[in-house]
């Protein structure tokens, strides 16, 4: 198979673009070979568009010869949730799971961590509920009085 830098005559940083088909997206890059153009999927993102650690670690070890300008990337993609639109399939998708941890949270009981045939796994169990009381703190403070709009969101209650 070709590598990308032979495909394309790169010489330096290569301009990846995010594609959505489906209900994923892919990190994929435009070449022109022959006359045509040809686009190279560099990496499967899943449902969110988001370029995490293991994707820049796929690429480079696919695509060793490779420069993409993966700072540039991360700032235009990992934080592109538009939840302006409440009927948005990004804004339905975290709604729905939130809605879906809370239920299988609240199923998991301290009971059920000591009959646990796994002390790792009750101890991991521990450490990610942590993780992710500082992480909806965070995030309730960021959604906090005087931030615009959000301001006014009653984290006691919703209307029906």
């Amino acid at each position: 198979m070709d590598t990308l830098r032979e495909l394309t005559g790169a010489r330096g940083e290569v301009m990846a673009f995010v594609r959505r088909k489906g209900n994923s997206f892919y990190l994929v890059h435009n070449v022109r070979r022959g006359g045509k153009v040809r686009q190279l999927h560099l990496a499967r993102l899943g449902q969110r568009a988001r370029i995490t650690d293991e994707v820049v670690k796929e690429v480079s070890k696919k695509h060793p010869f490779v420069e993409l300008n993966w700072r540039a990337l991360r700032e235009q993609f990992n934080h592109s949730v538009n939840l302006a639109d409440p009927n948005s399939p990004a804004a339905q998708r975290l709604i729905s799971s939130l809605r879906a941890l809370n239920l299988e949270l609240a199923d998991v009981s301290p009971p059920l961590l000591r009959i646990s045939e796994s002390p790792a796994v009750a101890r991991e169990l521990l450490v990610q509920l942590r993780l992710l009381q500082s992480t909806v703190q965070v995030k309730l403070e960021q959604f906090g009085r005087g931030r615009g709009r959000y301001g006014n969101a009653s984290p006691q209650g919703r209307a029906r």
